[in-house]
């Protein structure tokens, strides 16, 4: 394989600016397809685009002999369906977080990576972001210590009953289509990246419940993890405060000091060591999963690492049920 011909099995909102069109600008990547049920909506998509092919089949676009590749943008719900489709048609998958519908699911699909020999990457994007490599750095370079405790706070107001009548929202907030709620959308990211940092957990627990019952998924959650290095974790989300109080940060907490950033709202490092506080700020990128593209290009053609394994994945996906058990 000298280079990567995708196939994009969902073609919505997420690949129009954060991932599609960085596939025809990194070397050795090109986007030969789209796929969308709705088939006038993947023509629109990939005239816009300049995507030479569209599919409202997704086994169509997998066995479409040009497509090496397969980057599966779905509702979650569909994931596991897909993965395996292409899994078994012996060609490589990158999916959109979160990995499956539950932590099953996802065992399943990183099992059957594992035994077709196929390679598999979640999006787990932000851990090849310049912004989380320097917080990475920081924390190796131990500029405030030996870490103690990492605080989140994730407080957003509730959706309005218009927004949950969009489509764009209204899947995020039925179980079974995302798995749970606006935690199970979000959170991936914040854990992954705590797993990025702080590596394996040693116990993960949790509560969550619907406090406004304006959908069926639960709506607050708060979660605990003690890592096996003996960093402790204490999150909380919420989607129902007043917009007010509206909250996304993130403190990590060491001996020397603190390093507090936001995961949603900001590109802003806040370093606070000796009663002096110091910020770093990073440019928006235009296409925010590209800098993981680049890898998962690399990868897939055999010259890198897995920047975000299948098992990773799973694992993030069983700390979300840890959490949100009752």
């Amino acid at each position: 394989m000298e280079k990567i011909n995708w196939g994009i099995i969902g073609c919505g909102d997420v690949t129009e600016l954060k991932s599609g069109p960085a596939f025809n600008i990194i070397t050795n990547s090109r986007l030969v397809a789209v796929m969308r049920r709705d088939l006038e909506k993947a023509k629109d998509y990939a005239i816009r685009h300049k995507v030479p092919k569209w599919y409202s089949d997704a086994n169509l676009l997998i066995n479409d002999p040009e497509i090496n590749a397969i980057y599966i943008a779905t509702p979650p719900a569909y994931h596991e369906e897909f993965a395996l489709a292409a899994f078994n048609a012996g060609k490589p998958v990158y999916v959109e977080k979160p990995m499956a519908l539950n932590y099953f699911a996802a065992t399943n699909m990183a099992a059957r990576a594992a035994l077709t020999n196929t390679k598999f990457v979640v999006a787990h994007y932000r851990r090849e972001q310049p912004f989380y490599k320097k917080i990475k750095q920081l924390l190796e370079d131990k500029v405030i210590g030996e870490i103690k405790l990492v605080h989140l706070n994730y407080l957003k107001k509730a959706l309005t009953p218009d927004e949950l009548l969009d489509g764009r929202n209204k899947w995020r907030v039925d179980p079974a289509v995302s798995g749970g709620g606006l935690f199970h959308d979000l959170a991936p990211h914040q854990l992954d990246i705590m797993y990025h940092l702080f590596g394996p957990a040693k116990i993960v627990y949790g509560t969550s419940c619907n406090q406004g019952g304006f959908y069926k998924a639960d709506d607050t959650v708060s979660g605990n993890i003690l890592f096996e290095n003996g960093v402790m974790f204490i999150g909380m989300w919420s989607f129902g405060v007043p917009e007010i109080i509206e909250k996304d940060e993130c403190e990590i907490i060491g001996t020397k000091g603190k390093i507090s950033f936001s995961f949603f709202g900001g590109n802003t490092i806040t370093i606070t060591l000796n009663g002096e506080i110091q910020t770093i700020n990073f440019d928006s990128l235009q296409h925010v999963q590209q800098p993981m593209l680049e890898k998962v290009v690399s990868y897939f053609l055999g010259v890198s690492d897995n920047p975000c394994s299948g098992d990773d994945g799973a694992l993030i996906m069983h700390w979300i049920e840890k959490m949100t058990e009752k």
